[in-house]
């Protein structure tokens, strides 16, 4: 036989290969697609059990979080209006007479003692200090920062985390969303597949599972650009 009977026969040969074996070929595929078609979707559930979580724990942390910044802020408020009473007195305890200096000073004391927090009274040395440092700028202690972040520093840590989980949430969104649109996809190609494997005509076998390995593919591709998470 010549070479160039040889190279005719070889596609021919491929064809017949293909005409024998297309149904076990169909079936192999068949069977490829509705299993990766059913991992897609149980990863694509699996991310809307995390999207679910991240936003139920989210919003509850928002929650704390909205409560921790008004309970902070009243605080403030009251620590401000106790800021203003002890300025009045103070001027109280500066009247050169000895009767409501001494008075006024019982009263500061008492107050200060019962109603001024730890973090405040840091507030009050400190503004004292740079009140008396540079008399014609006056600090108010109730401006301090460190006052202020040890008022609403659990506040802002717990909405920080908070809006770290929405926002792992929305990922999660995003991801299901892309292995949804996979699934679809897959169950077009196993649709194309199907008709490939009841059809008698091969030709049409040929291009129904051509078109239906492709759009596999396609879904792959989608598929695989979300991270997979743990089965178990």
């Amino acid at each position: 036989m010549s070479t160039a009977d040889a190279t005719t026969d070889a596609p021919k040969g491929g064809l017949t290969f293909l005409r024998t074996n297309m149904e076990v070929i169909i079936a192999i595929l068949l069977g490829i697609v509705s299993i990766a078609t059913a991992y897609v979707s149980f990863q694509s559930s699996l991310y809307g059990g995390v999207q679910a979580q991240n936003y139920t724990n989210g919003t509850n942390q928002r929650t704390s979080a909205e409560s921790l910044y008004l309970e902070a802020n009243q605080q403030y408020v009251q620590d401000a209006q106790l800021w203003q009473t002890l300025s009045e007195l103070r001027l109280d305890i500066a009247n050169p007479d000895p009767a409501i200096a001494d008075a006024a000073q019982i009263k500061y004391d008492t107050i200060y003692f019962q109603s001024v927090s730890e973090d405040f009274d840091g507030a009050i040395q400190r503004a004292d200090a740079e009140n008396e440092a540079n008399p014609d700028f006056y600090v108010d202690p109730s401006n301090d920062e460190d006052y202020q972040n040890a008022l609403f520093g659990t506040y802002a840590d717990e909405k920080e985390q908070a809006d770290a989980k929405i926002a792992a949430g929305d990922q999660a969104n995003a991801f299901g969303d892309r292995l949804t649109l996979a699934t679809v996809i897959m169950a077009v190609s196993l649709f194309l597949l199907g008709i490939a494997a009841v059809v008698s005509a091969f030709r049409v076998k040929v291009i129904m599972g051509g078109i239906g390995v492709v759009i596999f593919v396609a879904a792959v591709v989608i598929a695989a650009a979300v991270p997979a998470l743990p089965l178990f």
